[in-house]
């Protein structure tokens, strides 16, 4: 049970951590009322999705298809998620790290990580509301709902966390390679 609790803990601080941006300077409203207070950045048609950064709508809401994607880019980049997705579900180590930017990772450290995961725990993951929010011809971001399911082989015990999630991915050598993944965990349920 410790292990499952530290694994997730560990994956949504890393996860967490990915995010997160330190510009090295203090806010300029650092220590006034207006800490924690949000702005009304976000538009109904941008769903939360800067051009020049990774992100989304906190508050949920629909989620946008970006527009203009060629019809062949589009389906290069939800088959090469799907092929994401199903490395993970079927734990294949070497198909997951073919679809790792070399660039972004460091592909021995990652084997080392998800040969230790696989040795540890049944994962399955389930993806809903799957949606290029971002395009380019170099970049690309999708969305997705996702389900986990993480079940401790030793032990039997599970935990299936839910969130939000963007998967970026970047043309390398002719294919989407992903080079950073950014998942934010739902809420308790009511």
């Amino acid at each position: 049970m410790k292990k499952i609790i530290i694994f997730t803990v560990m994956s949504v601080l890393l996860l967490l951590g990915a995010c997160s941006k330190d510009e090295g300077t203090a806010s300029p409203n650092s220590g006034s009322v207006d800490d924690g207070e949000t702005t009304a950045g976000y538009g109904a048609i941008d769903h939360g999705v800067d051009d020049k950064q990774v992100g989304f709508n906190m508050l949920g809401g629909e989620i946008e298809e970006a527009a203009d994607i060629p019809v062949e880019e589009k389906e290069q980049l939800l088959a090469a998620f799907d092929t994401y997705i199903t490395t993970l579900n079927e734990q294949e180590v070497d198909a997951h790290l073919a679809m790792l930017s070399k660039d972004a990772y460091d592909l021995e450290e990652e084997r080392v990580f998800m040969e230790e995961q696989f040795s540890e725990y049944s994962l399955n993951y389930e993806v809903s509301n799957v949606t290029i929010v971002k395009y380019s011809a170099k970049e690309a971001q999708v969305f997705s709902n996702m389900k986990m399911s993480y079940k401790q082989l030793s032990t039997g015990l599970e935990t299936n966390p839910s969130g939000r999630q963007v998967t970026v991915f970047v043309k390398e050598d002719g294919e989407w390679k992903i080079t950073s993944v950014h998942h934010i965990p739902d809420g308790p349920k009511e």
